[in-house]
């Protein structure tokens, strides 16, 4: 399966002669398995706040890059980073302020009944010790996820995200369901139909003879194509995999730590209390922290028997990292302008694709956006990777998602501001005129 948004190593005669040594240079030593974004992919050098700036200098609105969740190198983050470095990077084994403190704050923005926390290094971490914790407690194996879902690269949860493509394994004790889809699927309907697909795939498993441990979810379905209306349909979805012995698992690495806007977590637009619920990318701005939080009765005996230890995981720089962006989240705003600027797109961006038959839906929540391109009935990618590579040229960076590679996918940080968002659409406004 080839990568939405990807550049085709067949056009590199159209590059010039640096980023074609430095591509070439970088096949050899790094091999077939990377990818590199855009027709013409970029060479960046440097990051500040909502810019990104290449080679030559030239600067890019970076609207895509949920990483760098605060701004490129947040002046705050990197203080925090440097400072804590200079005094000591250890693990969890010792004793030590900062991670206990951290773990507390996380938990203390989430329901009480989650009431551990657990660190790793990334999101794939975090969700494979998802699934060792779920079929551990449960004595299960089954897990159902969504069609296009991503849930990271290890072995275990590169089998449960069906968006790294066919290649990769997926064993009998997957199964997968139709991701919503706001577009066809009437409002009311959505909640009901995502449960009655959960019931038929936990049938299917049981008629293997496997028993289902897990459910697991990213909760606006980022990669499925973005997903998120009405709030509260992923309810009945939840209570059924309860029923049925399972767990929820929320996967937030996407949707977490402000992005939506109305809520600090993507899960809590649903009225639901998750399981578990993993953490990643935008948790450090960049430097590699991610956890887990979980109901305190789901780990007891796992802890008991098999322990649990991450050399970087919950270091102390890690967390003076983390610690350092939920301060910039709350000091400056982030949730609110989160909220507020994600209005003004959501209403913008509805109005420039007004009347066109080639969009068929605007749709987001808070700085999460998604444009879905049609043709007729059909996917229309060949409109999508248009306007990506529009705005690429013309100094925006956005990207595209869903199984058609036909949906634009806008998610810049959160400190994105008025005047950015206007250029932000207005170039897209141009974008759109030009195809």
């Amino acid at each position: 399966m080839t990568m939405v948004n990807a550049f085709d190593p067949n056009t590199l005669s159209a590059l010039d002669a640096e980023d074609v040594a430095l591509i070439e240079h970088r096949n050899q030593v790094l091999g077939p398995a990377y990818r590199l974004f855009y027709e013409q992919p970029l060479h960046l050098v440097r990051g500040e706040g909502v810019w990104l700036y290449d080679n030559k200098g030239k600067a890019y609105l970076d609207a895509y890059n949920n990483v760098a969740s605060v701004g490129h190198c947040h002046p705050k983050v990197v203080e925090a980073i440097t400072r804590q470095l200079g005094i000591l990077n250890t693990h969890t084994r010792y004793l030590h302020d900062g991670v206990v403190a951290y773990a507390d704050r996380l938990l203390r923005s989430m329901p009480d009944a989650l009431g551990h926390m657990m660190f790793t290094c990334t999101g794939s971490e975090a969700n494979d010790l998802a699934l060792r914790i779920a079929r551990s407690y449960t004595g299960r194996q089954g897990v159902i996820v969504t069609n296009r879902a991503y849930h990271g690269v290890t072995e275990a949860v590169s089998e449960i995200s069906p968006a790294l493509g066919q290649f990769v394994h997926r064993g009998p004790r997957v199964r997968l369901i139709p991701a919503p889809d706001s577009y066809r699927v009437p409002p009311e309907e959505q909640g009901a139909l995502l449960a009655r697909d959960l019931a038929a795939a936990i049938a299917e498993m049981r008629g293997d003879g496997i028993e289902p441990a897990a459910f697991v979810v990213d909760t606006i379905f980022s990669s499925d194509g973005l997903y998120v209306d009405p709030p509260g349909f992923l309810k009945p979805a939840v209570e059924l995999i309860r029923a049925e012995g399972g767990l929820f698992i929320a996967d937030e690495v996407q949707p977490g730590f402000a992005r939506t806007g109305e809520t600090f977590w993507g899960f809590q637009r649903h009225g639901v209390v998750p399981d578990m619920v993993s953490l990643g990318k935008p948790m450090g701005n960049g430097f590699p922290v991610a956890g887990l939080a979980l109901r305190p009765e789901l780990v007891e005996e796992f802890g008991t028997k098999a322990r649990y230890f991450n050399t970087f995981g919950g270091s102390p720089v890690a967390c003076a990292a983390g610690m350092a962006v939920l301060d910039v989240i709350e000091q400056e705003g982030l949730q609110e302008n989160s909220r507020t600027i994600g209005d003004f797109l959501l209403k913008s961006f509805s109005e420039i694709t007004a009347g066109r038959d080639d969009v068929a839906q605007v749709r987001g929540a808070g700085l999460f956006l998604a444009v879905e391109c049609i043709d007729g009935d059909e996917a229309n990618a060949g409109l999508a990777s248009h306007v990506v590579n529009h705005l690429r040229q013309n100094g925006v960076l956005i990207s595209a998602i869903g199984p058609g590679a036909n949906i634009l996918k806008i998610r810049p940080p959160l400190v994105l501001g008025r005047s950015d968002a206007e250029r932000l659409v207005e170039s897209t406004k141009a974008a759109f005129n030009a195809y």
